[in-house]
């Protein structure tokens, strides 16, 4: 019987041995493509691009088209006995595919998500001693190299800033030296051999803060770290503020641009200069960022993203030259951008998914990263839909009576016992004000400890002084005619003191009700509940110090055991450096906006009714 072409919007099967590992992917994907979906190594040393010939695989059911890649590094005996390039062949039909073991034991490298990639980075470095030119070997320098690299099993172009090097590059070092790709883009020529000084810099660009790692690209190892705030911060917390200051300013936008280069050369300064690494060695950065962060790096107008319809620019994945957008990095060398999934679940997300795996296991997980936009994806390797929720700046301290930014003297942990009340501050200091963990936990505790209702109702001290020591009775007071809880006296302060209001509560209940709601539709879109989850990750700097069980106590996650809520921390982060370092890994950031689902909220009729149902707490009863 002829196998039959799916249909378009149709996945097809592949079935890999001797793994016997199963995938489902959109026909015209490659199999190298659909084995780095699913983590099955296959030879290859140009990453997929069809010029090593290594990446063999033999098909054995299923049909696959010769191509003349297979007829250049095949036998017709081979290609008779179903053997392919996998980087070459696309999925169809149904396959099962028998992939060889691999002949070397490739490097790897542990990210902090618990997962292990293979290390196949974008840059390679490659030491050639090239036979000069004779009367008889009248080639070019650009041909010498090229031929040169094509018998390494690489393409290669250059640029006319580099063809401008090669004649005293090559001359000066006797025709002894390194070449530098990054694709197959030929961004330097360097004399002797430098294989062992190959960098790149992986980038988490967030509204707020931005983190670099220094990453050495021969052995996946981190060389340096460095944090600072955004500088854009200047002009508004918040991507609507910054969208705002473009639209209200002529020369906004051009400001904003200036200023994300500015942080990011910053961190880089900061990263050479403490690992002594030159500059000139770092070829490569990849950076994860919101939809708005990443249109204010490029310079591109943001305003559409702020509007219905929320249309970006661009939300592909993006190759550029460091030196177009201003990167202080080799002059040649290249900068990655993430694509998106949705106007409002960007780049940043998708490196998160990329660390996780959400999309790619066989096992329901529920990915959230809280904040302003708390960001959602659920699903597995049969299927995955996202959301964005707009929350709110309660979580990042704003709009509450006594709070900030988790910075010295926050507090970051709340405990309420029979009698007293227990704080952690940030840096262990007097305790200043609120932060989002701090809020999250004083809620918690107060709905566990029967100071308030699963309205979200604050008790008065009267209602609950038969059933609550003295003591902690008294902390319940009055500010202006609005109930309050005393977190903190003046006292224990060395200044003012720490309370928490009713109005504090409403603001928070509002953020976790939109988050809620946000997990709640794609539940109902997938059709699981609470007990088909198998994990819940929580993402980003909130997510790694929030309590799971006050998380779970307000109703922000849905009620599962608490052994499978998992923090994952700065998963953007660790998504952009196994980008950095793996080429196949980048190829299964690419295909996430196709294999994940974008679930817009506000075009949906149920939300409201929805958001209404979560805003209280659940019955402290109904938790496992």
């Amino acid at each position: 019987m002829e196998p039959t072409v799916a249909a378009k919007a149709e996945k097809v099967k592949v079935t890999f041995l001797p793994r016997e590992t199963t995938t489902r992917v959109p026909a015209g994907t490659t199999l190298f493509h659909a084995a780095a979906w699913t983590g099955q190594p296959i030879e290859s040393t140009c990453g997929g691009r069809g010029t090593c010939g290594k990446c063999r695989v033999q098909i054995v059911e299923g049909a696959a088209p010769v191509t003349p890649a297979d007829l250049q590094h095949l036998g017709q005996e081979d290609i008779d006995c179903g053997w392919r390039l996998s980087c070459q062949t696309e999925v169809r039909f149904e396959m099962v595919v028998q992939v060889p073991r691999l002949l070397t034991t490739p490097k790897t490298a542990m990210f902090g998500v618990g997962r292990q990639v293979l290390l196949d980075p974008n840059v390679h470095k490659v030491h050639l001693r090239l036979a000069e030119p004779t009367l008889h070997d009248q080639r070019s320098d650009y041909q010498r190299i090229k031929d040169a690299l094509r018998e390494e099993g690489f393409a290669m172009t250059a640029s006319l800033p580099v063809l401008r090097t090669l004649p005293k590059t090559l001359r000066e070092a006797e025709f002894d030296v390194t070449v530098v790709l990054c694709g197959d883009s030929l961004i330097a020529v360097e004399a002797g051999d430098t294989t062992n000084e190959c960098y790149g810099v992986a980038f988490d660009v967030g509204t707020t803060t931005l983190v670099g790692t220094l990453m050495d690209l021969n052995n996946g190892e981190a060389r340096a770290v460095g944090s600072t705030l955004n500088a854009q911060a200047i002009h508004g917390g918040d991507v609507l503020s910054r969208i705002s200051y473009t639209m209200g300013k002529k020369e906004g936008l051009e400001e904003l641009q200036h200023l994300a280069t500015f942080t990011l050369n910053g961190i880089i300064e900061r990263l050479v200069g403490e690992s002594g690494v030159p500059t000139s060695r770092v070829y490569e950065i990849t950076v994860a960022g919101n939809l708005t962060m990443m249109h204010l790096l490029l310079g591109i107008d943001p305003e559409p993203i702020s509007v219905t319809p929320f249309a970006s620019a661009a939300a592909h994945g993006l190759d550029l030259r460091a030196c177009d957008l201003g990167i202080a990095i080799h002059p040649e060398g290249r900068v990655y951008l993430f694509p998106a999934i949705g106007a409002y679940v960007g780049g940043d997300i998708v490196a998160g998914l990329l660390a996780t795996a959400v999309p790619r296991g066989n096992r329901l997980r529920l990915f959230v990263d809280v904040g302003t936009n708390g960001e959602i994806t659920l699903g597995h390797e049969q299927r995955s839909v996202a959301t964005a929720a707009p929350a709110g700046p309660a979580f990042e301290g704003a709009e509450i009576s006594c709070g900030m930014r988790a910075t010295t003297g926050a507090i970051e942990g709340v405990q309420i016992t029979d009698d007293a009340v227990g704080l952690q501050t940030i840096d262990d200091a007097p305790p200043v004000g609120l932060c989002g963990s701090g809020l999250v936990d004083v809620v918690a505790q107060l709905y566990k400890r029967g100071l308030m209702d699963a309205t979200g109702r604050m008790r008065s001290a009267e209602e609950i002084a038969h059933a609550v020591p003295a003591s902690l009775a008294a902390r319940l007071i009055t500010v202006d005619g609005v109930r309050a809880f005393v977190l903190a006296t003046a006292q224990e302060t060395g200044g003012r003191p720490v309370v928490f209001t009713q109005k504090d509560v409403r603001q928070l209940q509002f953020a976790k009700g939109s988050i809620a709601s946000g997990i709640k539709v794609l539940m109902k879109v997938m059709g699981v509940g609470p007990a088909d989850l198998h994990e819940v990750l929580l993402a980003g700097a909130f997510g790694s110090y929030i309590h799971p069980d006050a998380a779970r106590i307000i109703g922000l996650v849905p009620a599962v055991p608490l052994d499978r809520i998992r923090a994952v921390g700065n998963a953007a982060g660790e998504g952009a450096k196994i980008a950095l370092l793996s080429y196949r890994e980048r190829e299964a950031a690419e295909a996430m906006p196709s294999r994940v689902e974008y679930i817009e909220l506000s075009g949906r009729e149920d939300f409201n009714d929805i958001f209404m149902g979560v805003l209280g707490f659940p019955p402290l009863d109904s938790l496992p």
